[in-house]
């Protein structure tokens, strides 16, 4: 894993996440803000270690970096439905 974090995250920036355990009993792990941004773990701890690296390495792009530039919500929910 790369120091690069420093450069694209400020200090305690706080980006939002979906959890959901699978059939298989892995836990995968989503970032919203950037298509396509998954990752896995065998437990929550690992899944989310492993998407805090595949964020650092999608932020290497310009185009990522300007949509974490402009990313400061006051509130985050999730919410379900049953259909």
């Amino acid at each position: 894993m790369s120091n690069s974090k420093s450069k694209y995250l400020s200090r305690g920036q706080r980006l939002p996440l979906l959890v959901e355990k699978g059939e298989d009993g892995f836990y995968v792990v989503e970032c919203p803000l950037f298509e396509g941004c998954y990752s896995q773990g065998k437990t929550i701890d690992e899944a989310l270690r492993n998407i805090k690296e595949a964020i650092q390495l999608i932020l290497e792009e310009n185009k990522s970096k300007e949509i974490l530039k402009g990313y400061n919500p006051e509130e985050i929910s999730l919410h379900t439905i049953t259909v």
